[in-house]
This record gives structure tokens, C-alpha cells and sequence, in this order.
């Protein structure tokens, strides 16, 4: 019986609600905030644009896996799932516990403390305003929802469709007003050296496209996921990199690399630059809407790993309860909401709650990813590729091979730069090492 029969999730996303869930998840914390931190790792301004393009093709490549093991293996768990599947249950439960404390609730505090950040420069709470701000929206959309997945579905579209209208705006003005010369600049050497520059750039750059895999998580929501699971992700993929390339290309024609390097707030920035004051106001109302819809979209994709982990631990089990009210795992959605809380009252604490939250996410997601990227050989070598009208990956094994081979890269690179916050990460994940005993002494009992 499947996933979805039997635990009562009804199908009814289409490719329009799924794309807009994932642009959603993308759009709206890296963006606004990264491209001066890639700019500070590169020595030109078509190296800048390079990495961004090169990002792209990368998570085109993952997307294209995510797209087979979508279509073949759908379930509310998506990553859990594959790697259950792949891997064995120890692996999925632990990538679970890493989810649930380190990759999503650091994303979720990510982008709330950006919110907060631009929200802060319109009316000021004080020193630590930005924490008060990203909790207040956690908390709202958080029960937003709780109330329901038909809930959280329209405001999903709403925030999705209102940032990319305003985004094109932006990049309109921006492409108007640019100066050619500002694409042949070189700047001052970038920080680092060589490889470690360009794998630290490519971070950013990717940490900026992060949460295009979120779509796996919606394959059990979906009317028909074996036929529409490749389209959401191409499609939602392919208009990001379009989308990315512009905004950057707009940012980097008006400010130059150097103003890219020097700027905090760099769409604001550039809007000053074109249209005054009030050009800078308008832009962070923009982003404020954008790091909203990032931030509803996030919550919706990622309680549904508690929940899969509930179904699995049973002293979890009410994680792995679905409401029929809401038609969503409303328990997960408040114990997520809990701890992206504690972290976002953690991140207060330093200097700059995004980097630090940066710092703590990066090497355990893009671990994990490598992982999901080896499930996908496994599982092909082990039951072929003829999964009944199932998504099959192009240029396999090559694809696959190639994503692996970036995820280690980017697991070393952010291992070597990401210092304490990385450290502290990885330690978190190895705290959940006890649940794998936990889970096999269950099912020892059970037996």
C-alpha cells in the first residue's frame, strides 16, 4: 500500500502549486544577501557571473536525479525516503535527525533572520529586533499551516506570484540603467587562494539556489507524480537560473564588483542608485515579501521529514501522525516551529544570525546530498531504470556521477571555511548516532 493510501494524504497539488512552492522556497534569503559574499571570492566581474551560471547547471544536475527518485519512489519523506530505500533505515533516520535540528531549522532561521533584518530598517526594535522579527514570523506562519495545507497552499501562491512580478520590476530597472563597462572590471585579489576561494564562492552561490530539492518532499501531495515530478523540477529549475542570472547581471551593471563587495544590503543598494530613497524603501518591502514567501514555503516542505521519521521511531509516533483536519502533519509543523525558535534565539547571539546559520547548515546538507546522489546509482543498479512510466535521469550514469562528485567538493569546501558554526553542525548530527541504537533495539524487541 502506498505511503499516501495508507496514511490518508490526499493528492491534490498540481505542477503550478508545486513549482510555486519550490521558487518559493529559493527566492528570497540568498538573493538579497549572498552576491556580495560571492563577489568577495572572485577577481572579475565575469568570473562573478560565471559561478552563478555554473551553480545553476549544478542544481539542474541534481534536479534531474531528484526528478527520477521523485517520479519512481513517491512519499511525503522524499530524501528519507530515497535513502531508506538505498541506503537502509540507520542511514534515513539519521539524515532525518539531521534535517529536523541542523539543515532544515537553520534554513527556516536563515531566512526568517533576513526578514528580520530588512524589516528592522523600516521600524527598529532595537538591538536585537531582527531575532524579535524572525520569530514573530516563524510563529505566524507556523500556525497559517497548522490551519492546513489548503491554507498554506494559497498563501504559498500568493507570496510566489507577487515576488517574481516584483523581481522583474526590479530587473527591468536594473538592465535599463546598467553601464557596460562595469562587465569587464577586475577587482583586488578575492579572499582565499585558488580553490578555496572559488569552492567558498560556489557556497554561497548554491546555498543561494538551495531548496530546489524541497519539491521532492510534495511528490505524495501531487495528482500524478510519476508524470509531473520531472516538470516541476525542470521547470522551476530552468526559470531560477534564468531569473538569477538577470537579478545578477542587474546588480553587478549599476554597483560594479567593488559596490557588490561593499554593499550589505545589496538590492536596496542598487535601487538607491537608480531611484533614490525611495527606490531603497521599495526594495525592501520587496524583499520582506520574498523572504516571506520563503519562509511559508519552507515550513510547508519540511515538517513532512518529522513526519516520516514519526512513522518510522515509535517513540516519535505522534511526529508521524497526519491530521485530517488540516490534512497535514500538524504535530511536525509545531515541533519544527520549536526548534527553528531556539535556533533563531541561538543566532542572536552572534554577530550575524544568517552567516552563523550559514556556517551551520552547509556542510551537512550538501553531505547528505552526496548521499541522495549515491542513492540514485544504487537504486538504478539495483532495479533498473524501467520503473513503470517513471522520470529516467539523461546521460546516466554521468549526471548522477558528476553531482556526486560537486556535493564532496562543497561538503570539503564548507568544512574548510565554515569554522566553528560547521563544527558545531556536524557534532548536532552526531548527538542523533544514539536513535540508530534506539531504532534497532525496537525492532529487536518487536521481533
Amino acid at each position: 500500500m502506498s505511503a499516501s493510501a495508507a496514511t490518508g494524504v490526499r493528492r491534490y497539488l498540481g505542477v503550478p502549486d508545486a513549482v510555486a512552492i519550490m521558487m518559493g522556497v529559493v527566492i528570497g534569503v540568498g538573493i538579497f544577501r549572498t552576491p556580495p559574499l560571492v563577489a568577495g571570492h572572485v577577481d572579475s566581474s565575469w568570473a562573478f557571473l560565471g559561478v552563478w551560471l555554473a551553480g545553476g547547471v549544478v542544481m539542474l544536475m541534481g534536479a534531474l536525479c531528484y526528478a527520477e527518485l521523485a517520479s519512481r519512489y513517491p512519499d511525503a519523506g522524499g530524501e528519507y525516503h530515497f535513502l531508506s530505500r538505498a541506503l537502509g533505515q540507520r542511514v534515513a533516520i539519521l539524515f532525518g535527525w539531521a534535517r529536523g535540528t541542523v539543515i532544515q531549522t537553520g534554513g527556516i532561521a536563515a531566512v526568517a533572520f533576513v526578514f528580520g533584518d530588512y524589516a528592522s530598517t523600516l521600524f527598529s526594535l532595537g538591538e536585537h529586533g531582527p531575532a524579535i522579527y524572525a520569530g514573530l514570523a516563524i510563529m505566524v506562519f507556523t500556525l497559517i499551516n497548522v490551519a492546513g495545507t489548503h491554507q498554506g497552499r494559497l498563501t504559498q501562491r500568493l507570496f510566489t506570484l507577487t515576488t517574481v512580478a516584483l523581481m522583474l520590476g526590479v530587473i527591468v530597472l536594473g538592465l535599463g540603467s546598467m553601464e557596460g563597462h562595469t562587465l569587464s572590471q577586475r577587482s583586488s585579489a578575492p579572499m582565499g587562494d585558488g580553490f578555496s576561494a572559488l569552492g567558498m564562492a560556489m557556497v554561497f552561490v548554491l546555498i543561494t539556489y538551495g531548496g530546489w530539492n524541497e519539491a521532492a518532499y510534495l511528490s505524495a501531495d501531487m495528482r500524478y507524480p510519476r508524470r509531473d515530478m520531472a516538470r516541476v523540477l525542470v521547470m522551476g529549475s530552468v526559470l531560477l537560473i534564468i531569473l538569477y542570472a538577470l537579478i545578477n547581471l542587474s546588480y553587478l551593471g549599476v554597483l560594479g564588483l567593488e559596490g557588490l563587495r561593499g554593499s550589505d544590503a545589496v538590492a536596496s543598494h542598487m535601487m538607491q542608485v537608480i531611484l533614490g530613497d525611495a527606490g531603497a524603501l521599495a526594495m525592501t518591502v520587496i524583499v520582506i515579501a520574498a523572504t516571506l514567501s520563503t519562509l511559508n514555503a519552507t515550513l510547508f516542505t519540511g515538517a513532512r521529514v518529522y513526519y516520516a521519521l514519526g512513522r518510522d521511531l515509535p517513540p516519535l509516533r505522534r511526529l508521524g501522525m497526519w491530521s485530517q483536519r488540516g490534512d497535514n502533519p500538524a504535530n511536525a509543523l509545531v515541533v519544527q516551529g520549536i526548534l527553528s525558535l531556539v535556533l533563531v534565539a541561538l543566532g542572536d547571539l552572534h554577530r550575524d544570525g544568517f552567516e552563523a546559520m550559514v556556517d551551520y547548515t552547509a556542510p551537512v546538507f550538501w553531505g547528505f546530498l552526496l548521499l541522495v546522489g549515491i542513492s540514485l546509482l544504487i537504486l538504478r543498479q539495483r532495479e533498473g531504470g524501467d520503473g513503470a512510466r517513471a522520470f529516467r535521469v539523461p546521460f546516466y550514469p554521468l549526471t548522477p556521477i558528476l553531482f556526486c562528485l560537486v556535493c564532496a567538493g562543497l561538503v570539503y569546501a564548507s568544512l574548510i571555511n565554515a569554522g566553528a558554526g560547521g563544527v558545531i553542525g556536524v557534532t548536532i548530527v552526531a548527538l542523533g548516532i544514539p536513535l540508530l541504537y534506539w531504532r534497532r533495539r525496537e525492532a529487536t524487541t518487536a521481533t
